[in-house]
């Protein structure tokens, strides 16, 4: 009989503060219980704004730093708060980083943006985080891949301060000490900063300058050699897509030249698992394409990732999901034969794929796929796919001897 209080109490921990899932565990004969009760409304997330001293303290933290930068992206951020943030941080010219992969937490053609944290980001922009003199941490917790290992920024962070602010207050000072700590919802800080105003506070000339440091980092040139090159075939598919193309992928070094390389629009447009789970691309993706019918959805998924979850084209094909795979098969595991290249040179275990023809598995889901084994090919099957309604993949071939989108195998035997 008290189910309802119950259920409504997982609700509401579920979206308080940091959001995340709840379990609620109940006797198996229970469930065939029947029982009289009134349905409970809607749980509202508790949405906490900051307070006014709070934001006059951290203006009077921007006024005295010198080289600041925002490292934003996390727990109940959305497009109010990408747009209000965006709004404030170009009006001061603070640099932008979104953490790991939280790359659409601002539009990526904001003036400020300065690219991504995680794996393989900008060393310009690690050189300018390092450098600074005041962190403005806006949603992200600082996990061990934004902070590459919690190296990048330190948990005392010794000559700089942080200013940590976050819906849970779980969060704050949990592994990093906060100088200001600041416990509200990510929409209500965002607009209270682009709406306040300071007129002694000096505009930064550091954000546009990252944002060019950014272009030049995200703009791909070719590799000599590389038959099917995944830079210039990323710079296709931005020349070919708007900017509102959701794109998702699981975990695997494929990702890294999207992540590199891709500019995304305003959110929703990035579904990436921030916990490094395999798999996950393609169930984003057909969630996706039904949620935003009127949106170009694309999973980027390896081989092995794909092989994690690539049954889920039963389900876009049973729900009619308009989507496109671009599915970058090396033939390996290529995250863990990277380690096992760097760490234990030419041993190599487990790592090998014996993979399926993806073309005529694609085709036995009722889907159009085309096999690309050249750069040349990239673009014209990506402009024959887009044609086309329903599940498309294009089987995108490469070397595992490109293991990333800065270095090679060949690279790694030779340190």
């Amino acid at each position: 009989r008290d189910i309802r209080e119950y259920v409504a109490r997982a609700f509401g921990a579920a979206t308080a503060g940091r959001p995340g899932p709840v379990v609620l565990a109940i006797p198996e004969d229970m469930l065939r219980d029947e029982v009289e009760a009134l349905d409970r409304p809607k749980i509202a997330p508790i949405a906490q704004p900051p307070c006014a001293g709070a934001m006059e303290a951290m203006f009077g933290l921007l006024k005295d730093a010198t080289n600041p930068v925002a490292i934003i992206g996390g727990a109940g951020w959305d497009r109010d708060a990408a747009h209000h943030f965006a709004t404030f941080a170009w009006r001061h010219g603070i640099p932008t980083a979104a953490a790991f992969r939280r790359q659409d937490a601002i539009s990526n053609d904001c003036g400020v943006y300065a690219g991504q944290l995680g794996y393989g980001p900008n060393p310009k922009l690690q050189q300018r985080i390092r450098e600074a003199d005041l962190l403005l941490v806006v949603g992200a917790r600082l996990g061990e891949s934004t902070t590459d290992g919690y190296k990048l920024v330190t948990p005392d962070h010794p000559d700089q301060l942080i200013i940590h602010v976050h819906p849970d207050p779980n969060e704050l000072g949990r592994v990093y000490r906060a100088d200001l700590p600041i416990c509200a919802d990510m929409g209500e800080f965002a607009e209270m900063a682009a709406d306040w105003r300071d007129p002694e506070l000096v505009r930064f000339s550091s954000g546009e300058e990252a944002h060019k440091e950014w272009l030049q980092w995200s703009e791909p040139a070719s590799r000599e050699g590389v038959k099917l090159d995944l830079g210039p075939c990323v710079k296709a598919m931005r020349d070919a897509l708007p900017a509102n193309t959701i794109i998702c992928n699981g975990a695997g070094n494929f990702s890294g030249w999207w992540h590199r390389y891709w500019h995304y629009g305003p959110m929703p447009t990035q579904l990436a698992p921030t916990s490094g789970t395999m798999g996950y691309g393609l169930p984003a993706a057909v969630a996706a394409a039904l949620r935003f019918k009127d949106r170009p959805v694309i999973c980027v998924a390896g081989d092995g990732d794909f092989l994690m979850n690539g049954q889920e084209l039963a389900t876009a094909a049973q729900y009619g999901a308009d989507l496109l795979v671009i599915l970058v098969d090396n033939s390996a595991y290529g995250t863990i034969r990277m380690h096992q290249e760097r760490d234990y040179p030419k041993r190599i275990s487990a790592t090998q794929l014996a993979n399926p023809d993806f073309v005529k598995l694609a085709e036995a889901y009722g889907g159009w796929a085309e096999r690309v084994e050249t750069t040349e090919q990239f673009a014209p099957a990506l402009t024959w796919a887009m044609e086309r309604k329903g599940i498309r993949l294009l089987h995108c071939v490469t070397d595992v001897e490109v293991i990333t989108n800065q270095t090679t195998i060949s690279a790694l035997h030779a340190r």
